[in-house]
C-alpha cells in the first residue's frame, strides 16, 4: 500500500468514524468552513498530556466555561488555576498554562502565533504541543507523535526497537505520511485510530482501514507492539502529613512556589524522603505543638515515584496556616485530598 492510498483510506474513515470530542472540530464542520479555538486546542492538549479523555473532558469544560479565552485565563488568578486543576496532577502543567495564556494576552494581542517556530517561543510549549496546536488550528503540515500515533507506526512497520529508544525511528515514519492537505484532520485521524481501534491491547485489526498494511498484523501478534523495554522499578519515598483540626476546619499550608505542587494550598507535611520515618521523629516534625496520635497512612504514586504518607492528627489552633471546612478540601492536589479524607474518616 502506497502511503497516499494509506492517507486516503484512514482520512475516509476518519470522515466517518471521528470522535466527537467537546475541543474538537469534526471533518464535516472543516469541509464547512468552521475552524478550531486555538486556545481550546492548546487546553485540550495540555490537559491530554497529563490525562485520558473521559478524566479530561470535564476539566476542559469547567475551564472553557469559567475563562472562555485565552485573555479571560491570563487575567485568573493563580490560586483559582490551581485550585481549577487539582486532581490532573503535575502542576508544573498549570503554572506554564497561567504564563503562556499571559503571553500570549500580553505579547501576542490575545492570538496564538500560527506556525511551529511561534508557538515554541510560547512557556510550556515543547515539540509535540507546537505540532498538535499547529496542524489541528492552523491546518500547517505537522508530525504529530503521540503516544497512539507511537503505536500505529510500530505496528504498521513492525518495528524491533523497543521504546523509548525507538521514538526518532517511530516519529520519522509518521513524517513520512505528512501531507499539506488536510494535516489538521491527518494528525487527528492518527491519534482516533490508536485510541479506538489499533489499541494497546486486544487491538480491532477487523476495523482497522489499514490493516493491510500491517506488519505486525502480519506477524500475527499486533498486540506485541511496540516492543518495550523492562521498566525499572519506580523509587518509593516515606513523609508524614499532619492533620490538625478545630472543630469542622482544617489547617492547610501554602507550599513553596517552586517544586513539586509548588504553590497549591495541602495539608502540612514533613520531608518526603527514602527512609521511613520512627514514632518520635514523625512527631518531632510537626508543623505545631499538639497531641499528636497515629492515623493511618496512603498510598499515592506520582509520575516518577510512589509515596507513602503517614497521617498524625491532633485538634488545636496555630497561627499562620489556612484553615478551611470540608467543602474546601475538594480543591486540594489529589495525594491531600487523600490523606485528609483518611484522616477525617479515623475521626468517625
Amino acid at each position: 500500500m502506497t502511503p497516499d492510498v494509506l492517507r486516503a483510506r484512514l482520512l475516509a474513515w476518519y470522515d466517518d468514524n471521528a470522535r466527537e470530542l467537546p475541543w474538537r472540530v469534526g471533518p464535516a464542520d472543516r469541509r464547512l468552513g468552521i475552524r478550531p479555538d486555538p486556545y481550546r486546542v492548546w487546553l485540550s492538549e495540555v490537559m491530554l498530556q497529563q490525562t485520558t479523555v473521559p478524566h479530561a473532558a470535564p476539566y476542559f469544560l469547567a475551564f472553557t466555561a469559567r475563562w472562555p479565552r485565552v485573555g479571560d485565563l491570563a487575567a485568573a488568578a493563580d490560586e483559582a488555576v490551581m485550585a481549577a486543576w487539582a486532581g490532573l496532577g503535575y502542576y508544573a502543567r498549570a503554572r506554564n498554562l497561567l504564563a503562556c495564556a499571559r503571553t500570549v494576552a500580553a505579547a501576542h494581542g490575545g492570538r496564538f502565533p500560527d506556525t511551529e517556530a511561534g508557538l515554541r517561543t510560547l512557556p510550556g510549549f515543547g515539540p509535540y504541543t507546537a505540532a498538535a496546536v499547529a496542524a489541528i488550528a492552523f491546518d500547517r503540515p505537522a508530525n504529530v507523535v503521540d503516544g497512539n500515533v507511537e503505536r500505529v507506526m510500530a505496528r504498521l512497520h513492525a518495528v524491533e526497537t523497543p521504546l523509548p529508544a525507538a521514538k526518532p525511528e517511530l516519529k520519522a515514519f509518521a513524517e513520512a505520511l505528512v501531507r499539506d492537505d488536510r494535516p489538521g484532520d491527518w494528525a487527528q485521524a492518527l491519534m482516533d485510530l490508536g485510541a479506538t481501534v489499533c489499541r494497546p491491547k486486544a487491538p480491532l485489526c477487523d476495523r482497522c482501514p489499514i490493516v493491510q498494511a500491517c506488519r505486525a498484523r502480519a506477524s500475527g501478534a499486533p498486540e506485541a507492539y511496540p516492543r518495550k523495554s523492562p521498566r525499572s522499578e519506580r523509587p518509593r519515598r516515606h513523609g508524614v502529613a499532619y492533620l490538625l483540626t478545630r472543630g469542622d476546619e482544617v489547617a492547610l499550608v501554602r507550599r513553596p512556589p517552586k517544586g513539586l505542587l509548588g504553590g497549591m494550598l495541602g495539608l502540612p507535611t514533613s520531608e518526603w524522603r527514602a527512609a521511613p520515618f520512627g514514632e518520635a521523629e514523625a512527631r518531632a516534625a510537626a508543623p505545631v505543638a499538639a497531641d499528636w496520635r497515629a492515623a493511618g497512612e496512603v498510598e499515592h504514586v506520582f509520575t516518577h515515584f510512589s509515596l507513602t504518607l503517614r497521617l498524625l492528627r491532633a485538634e488545636g489552633e496555630a497561627d499562620g496556616l489556612v484553615w478551611t471546612d470540608r467543602a474546601g478540601l475538594q480543591a486540594l492536589p489529589s495525594v491531600f485530598l487523600k490523606a485528609a479524607r483518611a484522616g477525617l474518616d479515623s475521626l468517625l
